[in-house]
């Protein structure tokens, strides 16, 4: 027997920055939101891939770890009392006969939602696995791909495998906490920010640190514990590594999940959009942030957030098309402040 459903004005998929920052610009407009994510708790991403990395292109914060991220944006939203429902995927979405959209997920719950916001990021991501026989058993326990609590890294060997910019943060932040640190890549050929290229060759120079181009291709077990890796160099040879803890970051392997079959246009594993509304092909559907693709797209953080705004002022107007929609700001608009709860200083 169906549950009866929560009946609400938004639904959001995804409590990731940008699917927090949606709720934040929706409220502006008075629209209430329900949050939707599969993982246990808000902040996508950047808390369970890289809690602790620091981000320095959030405007007007100089530096923030994810979780710093994730913890102000939650207090930010905070007066729009947006209702939060974590550890469950969306299963299904079907629109209804009179416009609204019937939404289920895998705890049985069920919402009836007049607007979606699609803000899952890669969709249901996963890492890219290190592929080698046997190599699952250690997962947790010598093998990582993802790194939640550095402290558990110091004074260890590490070795760190892959090419791009969570390898490369990585590497330069367990540089000086690490006993020994060694990066491997398949290839003398970085995809990351230029400046952590530089440092970490600098590092390679002052002999702080090795990097070894090649592949992983085998392992050493002694007493239960993975005593060494083998990696093999593009000449052909091969040599044994010996290690506490291996760090992989190949990147994510984008999973569209039930997203796929929701007649949505989809191109590349990712959610067609317009650039003025952010609203897919479904009217009232509207997708921000990493999941989206459209001319010039750009995966930043920074850039979901400017989707967001646009996106809130299309579902308000979708919401009451007869009521034309004032733009107010934060700074001077006493009906924003009531919603907002602050009491803005006085000057004489």
């Amino acid at each position: 027997m169906l549950q009866s459903p929560i009946h609400t004005d938004a639904v959001i998929i995804g409590a990731g920055p940008v699917g927090l920052f949606q709720v934040f610009e929706l409220g502006l407009l008075d629209i209430k939101a329900q949050v939707i994510d599969s993982l246990p708790e808000a902040g996508g991403q950047c808390v369970e891939l890289y809690p602790d990395k620091p981000i320095y292109d959030i405007p007007a914060i100089p530096v923030c770890t994810g979780r710093e991220l994730t913890n102000n944006l939650l207090k930010q939203i905070e007066p729009f009392g947006a209702q939060f429902h974590f550890g469950q995927e969306v299963t299904q979405l079907e629109q209804q006969a009179d416009g609204r959209f019937l939404i289920s997920t895998s705890k049985d719950q069920h919402f009836l939602s007049k607007t979606v916001f699609i803000a899952a990021g890669v969709g249901a991501f996963q890492p890219r696995m290190l592929r080698l026989d046997g190599i699952e058993a250690f997962e947790g326990k010598q093998v990582f791909y993802h790194v939640k609590n550095p402290e558990q890294f110091s004074g260890k060997r590490i070795v760190i495998c892959g090419g791009g910019d969570a390898a490369l943060d990585w590497v330069l932040y367990f540089a000086e906490k690490a006993a020994k640190v060694t990066l491997i890549h398949r290839r003398d050929d970085f995809k990351a920010a230029p400046a952590s290229i530089t440092k970490m060759r600098e590092l390679c120079a002052e002999q702080k640190m090795e990097l070894l181009i090649g592949q992983i291709t085998g392992y050493e077990v002694t007493h239960g514990q993975i005593e060494k890796i083998v990696v093999s160099g593009i000449d052909g040879n091969s040599q044994s590594i010996p290690l506490d803890d291996l760090l992989v970051f190949f990147g994510l392997s984008p999973k569209l999940g039930p997203i796929a079959e929701w007649g949505l246009d989809i191109e590349r594993k990712q959610i067609a959009v317009d650039t003025e509304k952010f609203q897919t092909s479904i009217p009232g559907i509207f997708a921000v942030g990493d999941i989206n693709i459209y001319p010039g797209k750009k995966k930043l953080i920074l850039s979901g957030f400017h989707e967001t705004a646009l996106a809130a002022f299309a579902a308000a107007a979708y919401l009451n098309p007869e009521k034309p929609i004032q733009l107010q700001y934060t700074t001077t608009s006493p009906k924003l402040h009531k919603i907002l709860g602050v009491t803005p200083p006085t000057f004489e």
